[in-house]
């Protein structure tokens, strides 16, 4: 039996509200994200000597977030889930049942600590603030029942406590020498100085007894000699900070398939699950930064209708073994030769554009050199940065050269390219659902063009990058054959 908390009203659909115990995680949410406002009401205080500011602003704030459980109710009928919400404008959300494509779960240290997980509902399409169907939070123990009911006509069986299905991978700490290579500990601290600073916090900073004993000790020990010390300290916290993220972030990440669902959970302090319906599954995508993949690494994204295939809605691994990404897209997909067969190149047009991108920087700042010898002169160490740029672009040139390519092999249409951000992209053909080719007036000039894959799913549109002029509808027509009943039907073709 469901319990009544979840369970569809066969009549009149009651609304009902959200568990009681979110008036003590309301208020201490609303104070984190009415924080400036809440400072500003500090500072009023202390500018006019009156700490009454101080305590307005708080219980106001507080007031705020315990009013959001008293004005938020939702229900659940056999059509259509709507939510109500909204302490000062009121909105209304509507989410037909059987559009539902996925449920997410996410519960925070707090919610956890009070037996809470916050619930969203997704039907593909993008949505974020108010416009995000979201139950912040149900009971824990009310949400494989709620789940089940939700992704009921979505022919998308939940999981049950008692079934782990079959673990198609597991989070392994050596997976934490991929994370100082993503860079998110320089962004981290990057974004925290300029926090600091848009405060009005820099000239406090400067000077602090911190800032004060750097600036002695750089003139005690050389300007150079300080500078490469605080360059370790910052790749030090840099790296530090990418790996604490990605060990709390993705520590405990298991992936599940539950027949023609796809269960994934991660996280150590703050808990999120997915749920995936495997039948709307067209694909994946193996993405391989150029750092990652140095070190034999890469991440696998999904390619699903109704999935946002950017960012962490489609992720399925963060940075792994590219063994262990390909294995699990493998399994997904259930063709071995798709994944890591080798791809058709696009000949010698396309790799001469790739080699005129690539040596174009090297050749302008040579030009520059050039024209500096004979009118003021250069530095003789700029000769040699150029010429390890030049090696530089050179090798990324032939990377790209390798990278480009293409495979049509039964029901997939594969799709490589990239340096820096290699991505291979598999793609059903079944599930493309238009094509088109683009030329540049660039590309016009070297023969070559650049096919469009449209599809439900993902980033709805995938390509090929660089296909000989003449050969690009042949490769649609063979990924699908209706193309060229289509051409063949068009007048002039």
């Amino acid at each position: 039996m469901q319990p009544d908390a979840v369970r569809p009203e066969p009549g009149a659909p009651v609304w009902r509200r959200l568990s009681p115990r979110m008036l003590l995680v309301h208020p201490v949410h609303e104070v984190l994200r009415q924080l400036p406002l809440l400072v500003g009401s500090v500072v009023l205080g202390s500018a006019t000597n009156n700490p009454l500011w101080s305590l307005l602003g708080l219980a106001a704030i507080v007031v705020f977030g315990v009013a959001r459980w008293f004005t938020t109710t939702y229900r659940i009928d056999a059509e259509e889930m709507r939510l109500r919400a909204g302490v000062l404008q009121r909105t209304v959300l509507s989410v037909p049942r059987n559009r539902i494509r996925s449920v997410q779960t996410d519960a925070r240290p707090l919610h956890r600590l009070l037996g809470l997980t916050v619930l969203r509902v997704s039907t593909g399409q993008e949505a974020h603030g108010d416009k995000a169907f979201e139950l912040d939070a149900v009971p824990t123990g009310d949400v494989p029942q709620l789940r089940a009911v939700l992704l009921a006509q979505s022919r998308v069986e939940a999981p049950q406590p008692a079934d782990i299905g079959v673990v198609l991978a597991r989070w392994q700490p050596s997976w934490l020498r991929y994370s100082p290579l993503s860079m998110s500990g320089l962004v981290m601290i990057t974004a925290a100085a300029g926090l600091i600073y848009q405060a009005g916090l820099g000239q406090v900073l400067q000077r602090s007894a911190v800032v004060e004993s750097g600036l002695d000790a750089a003139q005690h020990f050389g300007v150079a000699a300080s500078a490469a010390a605080a360059a370790v300290v910052v790749l030090v916290a840099s790296v530090a900070l990418s790996v604490g993220r990605s060990l709390l972030t993705y520590g405990n990440l298991v992936l599940r398939r539950h027949g023609d669902t796809l269960h994934l959970q991660h996280g150590l302090v703050r808990v999120r699950e997915h749920t995936f319906d495997m039948t709307r599954l067209r694909g994946g995508t193996v993405r391989e930064p150029l750092l990652v993949r140095a070190f034999g690494g890469a991440r696998l994204d999904a390619v699903m209708t109704g999935v946002n295939g950017a960012g962490e809605a489609s992720l399925l691994l963060p940075p792994c073994p590219a063994a262990t990404a390909h294995g699990v897209l493998e399994n997904l997909i259930g063709d071995n030769g798709v994944v890591t067969a080798p791809v058709r190149g696009h000949g010698p047009a396309a790799a001469r554009r790739r080699w005129t991108r690539g040596l174009v920087l090297p050749g302008l700042a040579g030009v520059g050199l050039c024209a500096g010898a004979l009118t003021v002169g250069v530095p003789a160490w700029s000769w040699w940065v150029l010429a390890v740029l030049t090696v530089g672009c050179a090798l990324l040139a032939a990377d790209r050269v390798r990278a480009l390519g293409h495979r049509i092999d039964g029901a997939w249409l594969v799709s490589r390219s990239g340096s820096v951000e290699r991505r291979r992209d598999c793609i059903a053909t079944a599930g493309i659902i238009g094509w088109t080719v683009r030329q540049s007036p660039l590309q016009r000039r070297a023969g070559v063009a650049t096919l469009i894959a449209a599809t439900a799913a993902g980033t709805k549109r995938y390509v090929v990058i660089d296909v000989p002029a003449e050969q690009a509808w042949a490769v649609a027509a063979q990924a699908s054959p209706w193309v060229a009943q289509s051409i063949w039907a068009t007048p002039g073709m």
